[in-house]
């Protein structure tokens, strides 16, 4: 079966630290379009994988803004203001579903989508060029220490 998001290299940031998380963002939609399709117990898998999206993107955007503030990086507020609209968006989502009141549709996975692919393809990309000019190392040696928590939770 086809992903419902597939990760290229238009999407990349040229920043693997955050490309890497990024791709995590993808997997999770991913998993939620896999929750949604599959029959058994998709109910509370859904739920699981949304709530856990939610998380991740918190914490995404706050290494994000970190980062912005270490490199004094010039939209640092629209940007966070941008994160702020967003984190209340997959928030309230979250919310929703968690409650009852939504359900996970292709409705909501087709803005999921969009959303995350707008995000990275129309913010992401103009902070990158800044931050690897200002020194942040396109490639760590060693997996980055987001990842290495993320994978200790899951």
């Amino acid at each position: 079966m086809a992903a419902f998001m597939e990760w290229n290299d238009k999407i990349s940031v040229g920043i693997e630290e955050l490309d890497e998380q990024h791709k995590q963002l993808l997997d999770l939609i991913n998993r939620l379009y896999d929750a949604m399709i599959s029959g058994e117990q998709k109910l509370q898998v859904a739920r699981d994988v949304l709530n856990e999206l939610m998380q991740y993107t918190i914490v995404h955007f706050a290494v994000e803004e970190s980062l912005f503030r270490i490199f004094n990086y010039p939209d640092y507020e629209a940007h966070c203001a941008h994160h702020q609209e967003l984190r209340a968006q997959v928030v309230d989502i979250n919310r929703k579903v968690q409650s009852g009141e939504k359900m996970i549709t292709p409705e909501l996975l087709g803005f999921l989508r969009k959303w995350l692919s707008n995000h990275i393809m129309g913010e992401d990309k103009v902070y990158a060029p800044f931050l690897l000019e200002r020194g942040l190392k396109k490639n760590w040696e060693k997996k980055g220490w987001i990842g290495k928590i993320w994978s200790a939770v899951r």
